[in-house]
């Protein structure tokens, strides 16, 4: 098989998902040629920006192989045959090292593989490798833990955002064409923006998280990330579906998620969320123009574009924090007894805050979780999609504070809460070259349309031919030091009642990690004080379920 990309990019590494399948199906490209050509640049490259947990290059070359020689047999089977693609590194893999980024499971190896890990090889992907994330998916960015934080290919001394950090900072370097990750509050969505590529949260229940590493049951999705929406489609369209193995899957049908890109947005009803990043957040002013512009690009594709609103992003942010912490450390609770000191200090920074929420506390959580998501029905009713800001510009990697997760809201959450698919991409740059962000979201199992309008603009714009530039003779960047906890602002005494939870607990904390607590504890029950009002005795929790056979 020959390359002869016939004014394609030039460097292969640089080929998006849609592009090579065209080549590889018409036998242009080979598999193996690809798969190297994408081993050779995380050689290269990988080292300056560490998106990689471990590189899997014997396996992807059998597996590129494989799928050459199927190909020239004509059993071609589709887009995602032959093609490079990296996991984040809570996905389990099969006899391959998964460790969530964390000394604590540094050398688990599992003896099964994800159910969208099953789906990605039936479909003939070829895996080069785990990707960075935060320890499991959440806390960070970290110096502390066994291997470094991926860093930003646009600028490496700044963050790709979290958790799914490797998958970002991998799909916009061009060491692998597409990758998993999740969002659990933005996790996705956050790093796709930050890097600037396309990262699509589907809808809860779309895509199964069947060994994924749980952070939060309510709230984990798992979704696609790469460089353009067509590929995001096609990834897709290969780990969609009703899984049995996973309780919250849904059993509805998957559309053809590439055949719904037509570029034709007409008519379409547009709701702009604009509070959320002008009243709510507060944003650089390029976010504001990139996203007033994006806005006219909507309105000359023909899309009716008109102000919308939902509830202050704070809101949000206190059911989700309150329900997904609390999940958190159910899961991790028997490593914190008996391992404390392996988690790296930003996990422990937000985790340890979950033992000042009460049991009342979730369930209230969750009950204003099911109101937030039924007061939707009217937004879906009259809007196609909604559309709001990304996160952006990226901060520099050493300006993270652990309390940051505390003290700032989140453009990303809110669409966690309503569990609705919800897309990042590329708006624009900065004047120093750092990507901005739109998100687009729609009605619950209507990724073909929030796709649909993402592909529209991204067709419209020039930003997909702008790649970060990368020289692999730079020397690696030195990495930050661990920062200080910040002095907690609580006095004496509740201190003592706050190390008296903790030993309750059974958790032997050091004098950082108790500053950590103290840090997070105003905020934690800021934020739970918030949730605690009379509701009626009929008000329903959003975790209700139906009997097997109903």
């Amino acid at each position: 098989m020959n390359a002869d990309t016939g004014g394609l990019p030039t460097e292969l590494h640089f080929l998006s998902i849609a592009q090579a399948a065209g080549l590889i199906a018409r036998r242009q490209l080979s598999p193996v040629e690809l798969t190297d050509a994408l081993l050779d640049r995380i050689a290269a490259i990988d080292p300056q920006l560490n998106a990689f947990l471990l590189v899997t290059a014997d396996r992807a070359r059998d597996q590129a192989r494989a799928a050459e020689a199927e190909i020239m047999a004509g059993r071609y089977r589709g887009p995602l045959h032959g093609i490079p693609i990296g996991l984040k590194d809570i996905y389990c893999t099969k006899g391959i090292r998964t460790t969530g980024h964390s000394r604590t499971r540094a050398d688990f190896v599992p003896d099964f593989d994800a159910t969208t890990v099953r789906l990605l090889d039936r479909a003939g992907a070829v895996l080069l490798g785990k990707l960075a994330t935060h320890e499991f998916a959440h806390g960070g960015p970290s110096f502390d833990l066994p291997w470094p934080p991926a860093r930003n290919p646009w600028a490496r001394d700044h963050a790709t955002g979290g958790s799914s950090s490797g998958s970002g900072a991998g799909v916009a370097a061009g060491l692998v064409l597409g990758a998993l990750g999740s969002d659990t509050g933005g996790s996705i969505r956050n790093p796709a923006a930050l890097c600037g590529i396309v990262g699509l949260k589907p809808t809860y229940g779309r895509v199964s998280r069947a060994g994924v590493w749980t952070n939060s049951f309510s709230y984990d999705h798992a979704g696609p990330m790469a460089w353009t929406v067509a590929d995001c489609a096609l990834l897709l369209g290969a780990i969609a579906g009703h899984d049995p193995a996973d309780p919250a899957s849904a059993d509805c049908p998957v559309p053809d998620y590439a055949a719904a890109l037509s570029g034709d947005i007409r008519g379409l009803r547009v709701g702009v969320l604009r509070h959320l990043y002008e009243r709510d957040i507060t944003v650089a002013p390029a976010v504001h123009a990139a996203m007033e512009a994006a806005l006219d690009v909507l309105r000359g594709l023909g899309a009716v574009v008109e102000e919308a609103s939902i509830r202050p992003a704070r809101d949000y942010g206190d059911v989700k924090i309150v329900g997904a912490e609390s999940e958190l450390y159910a899961v991790h609770e028997p490593a914190l007894r008996t391992r404390l000191g392996d988690f790296g200090e930003d996990f422990l920074g937000r985790s340890l805050a979950a033992l000042l929420i009460t049991g009342s506390d979730y369930v209230q959580s969750t009950r204003e979780r099911r109101v937030m998501i039924a007061e939707m029905a009217p937004l879906y009713a009259r809007h196609d999609v909604l559309v709001t800001a990304g996160p952006g510009p990226a901060a520099r990697l050493d300006a993270w504070r652990t309390l940051d997760f505390w003290r700032k809201p989140s453009l990303a959450t809110p669409f966690n809460v309503t569990g609705a698919p919800a897309l990042a991409q590329c708006i624009g740059f900065t004047a120093a070259g750092l990507p901005l962000a739109m998100q687009v979201t729609g009605r619950p199992f209507d990724e073909a349309t929030v796709l649909r309008v993402a592909h529209a603009y991204e067709a419209a714009t020039p930003w997909r031919s702008r790649r970060p530039i990368l020289d692999p003779a730079a020397a690696p960047l030195a990495l930050p030091a661990v920062p200080d906890p910040e002095p907690a602002d609580v006095t004496p005494a509740r201190r003592a009642a706050l190390a008296a939870v903790c030993e309750r607990a059974g958790l032997a904390v050091n004098a950082r990690q108790f500053e950590l607590f103290c840090g997070a504890a105003p905020h934690v029950e800021a934020m739970v004080g918030r949730l605690r009002r009379e509701r009626p005795f009929s008000a329903k929790p959003s975790q209700i379920f139906a009997m097997p056979g109903q």
